[in-house]
């Protein structure tokens, strides 16, 4: 049985940093620069996902807008197709869903609100973890008498 988009959250937790619509780039730069991360989800008052916005979105528009983007809003950046998980989904087809859609952060939905992310970082430890458990059984097997 592969493990489940809730086996991660359960084990990093699911305290997570969001964006709104019309907060300011630079309020939202500074948001992640104190929580060191590189991405948000960015939801409305209901706590539903209506984009995401990442570190990659503000030098996008800095090129674009120059030093005024740090004035604009969020929702002037945000992506605003994104792609999204369930608890219940299979890490190996998130991982798809990363390398498929070319991002790095996945929002986990439950009935329309955001429950938590889910990083390629998260993915990536949670199949090495996997993989360090079955050659340790492995091994185990094989030297029992």
């Amino acid at each position: 049985m592969e493990t489940r988009v809730s086996a991660i959250l359960k084990r990093k937790g699911s305290n997570i940093v969001t964006a709104v619509p019309d907060q300011s780039v630079a309020a939202f730069a500074c948001q992640l620069h104190a929580h060191r991360i590189g991405a948000t989800p960015v939801v409305d008052a209901e706590n539903h996902v209506i984009g995401m916005i990442s570190e990659r979105d503000v030098i996008r528009g800095i090129v674009e807008h120059g030093a005024k983007v740090l004035t604009m809003p969020v929702r002037s950046l945000m992506t605003t197709l994104v792609s999204t998980c369930a608890m219940e989904d299979r890490i190996g087809d998130v991982l798809d869903m990363i390398t498929r859609n070319r991002t790095r952060h996945i929002p986990v939905v439950t009935d329309g609100k955001l429950e938590g992310i889910v990083t390629i970082g998260d993915v990536v430890a949670q199949l090495l973890e996997e993989a360090r458990f079955e050659v340790d059984s492995l091994r185990t097997y094989i030297t029992s008498p």
